[in-house]
This record gives structure tokens, sequence and C-alpha cells, in this order.
């Protein structure tokens, strides 16, 4: 077999070990994926009436705040899902698994490639999941063309990409899967911090700079944009440059620790 073959076929091998993972242990998938949902129905429901007047013309709609926070609830739980691939990856160090790994005849790379692939895969499903709440409480996107949902089915797989990448090289610096869990969470602290809830115009100026200057804010605003008809100007060249950023230093970074003779 060729080295591409060798390297498909451990590959494949690897993401059905990570996938039978998720599924015979989904408890730390579902708790991650409960946050976007309980921050969704409370936003809407319980702060959507002030938040819509505070951001609109006056007047309170919460369908129109829903239309507008649901694009960054779908980056937040990308987010979130993330973490629980550096939680695993930390595992798969700690219990001994990748020593493993190192003295059979396998491509070298399947490990890492086997947990990225999975938690995409992941990522996407629990996209798929967060996106039908919403639509239940009334979010919808009627402008968006077949062209437009393509692009922010791209997007939100490239954003799924490179906060994986990011999220392994955390896993497998962590010393265990607590402190993993613990290194992962601006994935999921940062969407809080951009324009995910409210306009960055509408933070304190001293604060502006922190939401504006972040990946998730471009990506969002594009996301935003693919699915509402909004303005999205320069956001798209700067979502899928951070994306493409993280993704580069996320796999030089893992590759490296993963490389690294162990101790």
């Amino acid at each position: 077999m060729s080295a591409l073959s060798l390297a498909v076929r451990d590959s494949s091998t690897m993401l059905r070990r990570n996938l039978l993972h998720a599924r015979r242990y989904p408890s730390l998938t579902l708790n991650l994926l409960l946050t976007p949902v309980v921050l969704l129905l409370l936003f809407v429901y319980i702060f959507g009436g002030v938040m819509s007047a505070g951001i609109g013309d006056g007047g309170a709609d919460r369908s129109e705040y829903l239309a507008y926070i649901v694009p960054g609830i779908l980056l937040l739980t990308i987010g979130g899902t993330t973490i629980g691939s550096a939680v695993s990856v930390s595992n798969d160090m700690t219990e001994g698994i990748i020593a493993r790994f190192r003295t059979l005849a396998i491509h070298r790379g399947s490990v890492l490639i086997g947990h990225v692939v999975g938690s995409v895969l992941q990522c996407m499903m629990s996209v798929v999941l967060v996106g039908a709440v919403a639509v239940a409480i009334g979010f919808r996107s009627t402008d968006a063309t077949a062209l437009e949902w393509i692009l922010a089915l791209g997007l939100l797989t490239l954003v799924a990409l490179a906060l994986t990448w990011i999220a392994v090289g955390m896993g497998l610096s962590s010393p265990n899967a607590e402190a993993a869990s613990n290194n992962a969470m601006p994935l999921m602290i940062l969407p809080l911090l951009s324009s995910a809830f409210v306009p960055v115009d509408a933070m304190p100026g001293w604060f502006q700079p922190i939401a504006e200057y972040q990946p998730f804010t471009p990506a969002i605003e594009t996301l935003r944009g693919l699915l509402l008809g909004s303005e999205i100007g320069y956001n798209g060249w700067l979502a899928v440059a951070w994306c493409l950023g993280l993704a580069v230093l996320g796999y030089v970074w893992s590759k490296s620790l993963y490389d690294r003779d162990p101790k």
C-alpha cells in the first residue's frame, strides 16, 4: 500500500474509534451542548424583550432578537463542543494509549487526524441540534439563498476545524483531563465577549477593541450576513483569515507536542 493509502486507512480507523467513544460516553457532549441551548432560551425568553428594545428601534420584538443571536449561539456551540476534544486527547495521553499507538505500525499522524475529523463531525451535529431548537422557537432565515446556506455551512465547518486543532493542542499540553477542560474554556468564553448578544457599537468604549479584534466577532458577523442578509463587508475575509491562521497554528503546535519524545 502507498503511504497515502496507509494514512487514509489508519485515520479512518482512529475516526471510528473516536466516534465509538463519543457514542458510548455521551455525557460530556450532552453537557457541553446544554449550555448554548440554555443560553439561547434564557436570552430569548428572559432577556429578549429588553435586549431587542435596547439594540433595535425601541420596540421589544423577541423574534428579531432571536434572529440576531442565533449565529453567535451556533459559534458558541462549536467552541463548547471542541472542549470535549481537548478532554478526549488529554485522556488518551494520560491513560497511555498514545504510548501504545507509538509502538504500532500505523501512520503517525492518524491519531490526531482521527480526533480532529471526529470532533468536526460532532461540532456539525451539535450545530444542527442547536439550530433545530432555534427553528423550533421561531428562528427563520427566509432571505438566504442556496449559495449563502452553502457558504454558511462552509464557514461553520472551517471554524470547527480551526478550533479543534487549537483544542487538540490544549489537550496534548495538559497534564490531565480537568486541566484540559479548564485550558479550553476560552473557546467558549470568547463568543460571550463578541458581538454574539449585542452589537460592538453598543458596548463601552474601552471594551469595544476586545470584542472587535478577536476571531469570533468577524465569524459571527459573516454568518449573520449570510443567514439574515445583513452587511458583511470585510468580515468575511477576516473570518477566513482567522480560521486559516488558527488552524495552521493549532496543527503546528499539536504536531510538535505529539512528536515530542515522552518523558
